[in-house]
């Protein structure tokens, strides 16, 4: 039984690629060049070819499936793409992740949606994963090395906001229980509850350094403006107009009801206990 695992080189797909192959499942990276994984099983993949997605999923036991950054034309084509190729080679489960991105927009027929969607009609076992904000934006050195050397948190959002944070590597714990549960399909919420504030969430940084950290909001324009030398003026544009959306809204946080503590038993890591796991 092979399972076949989109992005196993990048932060979401490698710790659940990583923890399949440590509890002894064939776990196979989808990747466009399989020599960029040494000792390591892997299929060239491209998303602009659905040959090779139906020569990869073909008598798969499970997919974990999420759409890289990119324009927003060319993700729609690879939603399209991959979902044509479960149609056709139809591996026994598909776990999409959603990456952070909302599903519920009425009308949407934007990339996420219709990857969501036209899989859903093929009639193959399904389960979307739908976090909501991730821990590792904390790590990026506009935002973790004030905490360092100045013992402040900066991060665009109200103090007062709570968010349902949640690790990768509870993303890989919530797909590796999806795939062996299958009877758990649709939306599965992962991230903290009760949501964290901004305020709570500083308070779990000083806990974990043993000093004062604080939280200080940052407008999300100013964020943009730190991010934009990192990943381009466009990918900090998505992200901008993603927080000033944020900025509209009371919380991020995930329903109860639709969640993987309620749906699989898996509660998330707290902030201080992803802390320290990673080691930081």
């Amino acid at each position: 039984m092979k399972y076949i695992i989109h992005g196993a080189t990048g932060a979401q797909g490698s710790p659940l690629f990583q923890k399949l192959r440590k509890t002894g499942k064939n776990a196979i990276a989808a990747v466009r060049d399989p020599n960029t994984l040494e000792g390591a099983p892997a299929i060239a993949v491209d998303l602009s070819s659905v040959d090779s997605l139906v020569a990869a999923y073909a008598d798969a036991e499970g997919a974990f499936v999420h759409l890289p950054l990119g324009p927003e034309d060319v993700r729609l084509q690879y939603a399209r793409n991959i979902s044509e190729a479960i149609e056709v080679a139809r591996p026994k489960r598909v776990i999409i992740s959603t990456s952070g991105w909302k599903l519920d927009v009425p009308g949407d027929e934007s990339a996420l949606p219709t990857l969501v969607r036209e899989v859903e009609k093929t009639g193959v076992s399904m389960a979307v994963i739908a976090p909501q904000l991730y821990l590792e934006n904390l790590l990026l050195p506009i935002t973790i090395e004030p905490v360092k050397s100045e013992n402040i948190l900066r991060y665009p959002l109200r103090s007062d906001y709570p968010v349902s944070w949640c690790s990768h590597l509870d993303i890989a714990d919530v797909a590796a229980g999806l795939f062996t549960n299958t009877s758990v399909t649709g939306i599965v919420g992962v991230g903290q509850l009760p949501a964290v504030t901004a305020h709570e969430l500083a308070a779990a940084f000083s806990n974990h350094f043993g000093r004062k950290v604080v939280f200080e909001s940052l407008q999300p324009e100013e964020f943009g403006k730190l991010l934009a030398p990192l990943f381009g003026e466009g990918a900090a544009a998505e992200v901008v107009a993603g927080y000033k959306s944020k900025g509209q809204t009371t919380d991020s946080a995930i329903d109860t009801g639709t969640s993987a503590q309620r749906l699989l038993g898996i509660v998330p890591r707290t902030v201080e206990q992803w802390l320290s796991e990673i080691g930081i």
